[in-house]
């Protein structure tokens, strides 16, 4: 299966971002991908407002994803990426959406918010309190997981075990003093964790690290973005998988079960 990360700078305008990713869904479909990740919040962003993302929020009925949606009627090809839903006045939830064939097919409210390194995700976020879906792409299972997520390795964990082949992750990592390095590092722990391929997509712009990859079972990147605006393409093998899970059993050999999610 041919999969697509598209990496750009999200700007203030929710037309401009949402012409942006059509662009990008346009250029995977030609491509031949089965899957497009995108990263987190796509609404808007502002490096001197930071409660852009909230302010601009939308439903999902909302003129930004009815363009998306119109962009994926007709075609297989599935897109995953986040923005920010009106819950209550001034506050908002950070929604996974994967969408196919002109409709959302599945969704989900990010369950970890990004409370660390002097951010406060929760002051105008709401967290979400299920666990996200499956969702079958071209014979393999896909987890749906959103940026600090990625921090949890019981969630990463809790999806493999429920059959996940494939953990994509739409985010917004942002830059700070070692954040790169643990970046990449819990990118590979979570594929070794879990023996799935991960797929993740970054915002790049002046405050986010850009740098998606896409990390084989194995803890092999195999395709990488600096800085700039990107599209990556590469396959992701189910026989990778088998050998992973061959070589390195690690989901069987579990002695304890995770901590119960949800």
């Amino acid at each position: 299966m041919y999969v697509a990360v598209g990496q750009f700078a999200v700007t203030p305008r929710w037309e401009e971002n949402a012409q942006k990713c059509v662009a990008l869904m346009a250029q995977a479909r030609q491509k031949g991908a089965s899957l497009l990740v995108l990263p987190e919040a796509l609404l808007a962003r502002d490096d001197n407002d930071p409660d852009m993302s909230v302010k601009s929020a939308q439903p999902l009925d909302g003129g930004f994803l009815q363009l998306l949606l119109h962009e994926s009627a007709g075609n297989q090809l599935t897109t995953v990426l986040t923005i920010h839903v009106p819950s209550s006045p001034g506050r908002a939830v950070n929604t996974l959406v994967a969408i196919r064939d002109g409709a959302i097919i599945a969704s989900y409210a990010k369950l970890h918010l990004y409370d660390a390194f002097s951010i406060q995700e929760s002051r105008l976020v709401d967290p979400g309190d299920v666990m996200p879906p499956l969702i079958n792409i071209s014979g393999l299972n896909i987890g749906l997981m959103t940026c600090y997520d990625l921090r949890f390795p019981e969630m990463a964990l809790s999806l493999a075990l429920k059959g996940a082949d494939v953990l994509v992750l739409p985010a917004a990592w942002v830059k700070g003093p070692l954040k790169e390095h643990h970046w990449a590092t819990l990118l590979a722990a979570r594929a070794l964790d879990t023996t799935c391929y991960i797929v993740a997509a970054g915002e790049c712009g002046n405050k986010n690290i850009g740098q998606s990859r896409v990390v084989d079972p194995l803890g092999v990147t195999v395709a990488a973005a600096a800085e700039a605006p990107t599209l990556l393409m590469t396959e992701l093998f189910s026989a990778r998988i088998d050998l992973a899970r061959q070589q390195l059993p690690v989901l069987r050999n579990r002695r304890f079960a995770p901590p119960q999610l949800f």
